[in-house]
């Protein structure tokens, strides 16, 4: 049975030593692999996905995300490629909110704002990551625990993230959450797709569908103003196929504040609460990748501020749009307007997200 289990483990997922942190603590890569022949590479520092092959209509696998080849890249900073973002995802005005009558205050990391959980946010950690052989695929489950006060968050949240590799070419994502006293969560994945496979390409010709009637108008620090407006007749209408690209320079104030689209969708509700939030295909080499969720809303960011300042694993320049994200979550600013859906979770409460990408072909 042992060789067996071996022997499962090897077809399924390899282990390697990525790197070491500045205080010399390790960081494993761990590659999930399927029959089909998809590969995830992901590291234990950030939980991040550095690869991804996904099939083109000719069957060939090639890496559709953004990243880096070592480790020390990651470290130095980049605008959050791959990561596991929180405690909580997107931006909060002015760094505080109040929870129970009290205000806590967060590190101001993105002008006056706070932004993707602050100076050392889950990106930034060290995850313990377990791999498992499992009927559903190949899983790597990441734990951390983050302390109470850490970046000004109250509670001791513990937190697991769990990525499925199945054989049909998809990568479920659930993360889970308990805490010891009130606090705030708000979890994603901040992986940056190419579908072209050339990262020198702008992701302007995809076309994206967005199962969404209505987005979020921000201010000009990108905080939502509380308005839930109609995407009909705006730039923000991707509910019929739409490259990405097409209306992105429009004379349009919003786009003008986020230099594109860089916004969240309200999404449409779902039976049972998750299904498919939208998808994305590029014509020229036929991939095809759809979108699903229980989360209320999608942050589209169309790589606005790559500015060539980061290459990546073959050399290739970052430049503006050279990626796109598709990050689920809930709204931006959630805990300082209350008409949004509600981040606070409570002791014995359990927070539970999951999001599922699908990668296909088209002919």
């Amino acid at each position: 049975m042992e060789t067996e289990n071996n022997q499962q483990h090897n077809n399924f997922f390899s282990k390697s030593i990525f790197g070491k942190m500045p205080d010399g603590t390790p960081v494993e890569k761990y590659t999930l692999m399927n029959a089909q022949g998809m590969e995830v590479d992901v590291i234990s520092y950030g939980g991040i996905i550095t690869r991804w092959t996904a099939p083109d209509k000719n069957g060939q696998y090639q890496d559709v995300v953004l990243g880096f080849e070592d480790l020390e890249s990651y470290v130095e900073g980049n605008p959050f490629f791959g990561a596991l973002v929180g405690r909580y995802a997107n931006r909060i005005a002015k760094g505080t909110f109040i929870l129970e009558g009290e205000t806590y205050t967060l590190a101001l990391n993105d002008g006056e704002n706070h932004l993707h959980g602050g100076n050392r946010g889950f990106d930034k950690v060290v995850w313990k990551a377990t791999p498992k052989v499992t009927k559903a695929g190949a899983v790597l489950e990441l734990t951390y625990t983050s302390l109470d006060g850490e970046e000004g968050y109250p509670g001791n949240l513990e937190v697991k993230v769990t990525y499925t590799l199945t054989p049909e070419n998809e990568l479920d994502i659930q993360y889970e959450a308990r805490t010891d006293k009130p606090t705030i969560v708000n979890l994603t994945q901040h992986s940056y797709f190419n579908l072209s496979g050339d990262f020198s390409q702008s992701i302007e010709d995809h076309e994206l569908v967005l199962h969404a009637d209505a987005y979020l108008p921000v201010d000009d620090g990108l905080i939502p103003t509380g308005e839930i407006a109609p995407v009909a007749g705006t730039p923000f209408d991707f509910k019929q196929p739409k490259p990405i690209g097409k209306d992105i320079q429009l004379n349009n104030e919003q786009l003008k504040l986020g230099k594109g689209y860089d916004h969240c969708w309200v999404l449409n509700k779902r039976e049972g609460g998750f299904g498919r939030i939208g998808y994305v295909h590029h014509p020229e080499s036929g991939r095809f990748l759809e979108v699903y969720s229980n989360e209320p809303g999608v942050q589209l960011y169309s790589g606005n501020f790559l500015d060539g300042t980061f290459s990546g694993k073959k050399g290739d320049v970052f430049g503006k749009r050279a990626g796109f994200c598709l990050e689920t979550q809930h709204f931006p600013d959630s805990p300082n307007q209350p008409s949004f859906p509600s981040v606070r979770l409570n002791p014995g409460e359990t927070y539970f997200s999951r999001t599922l990408f699908k990668f296909s072909a088209k002919p």
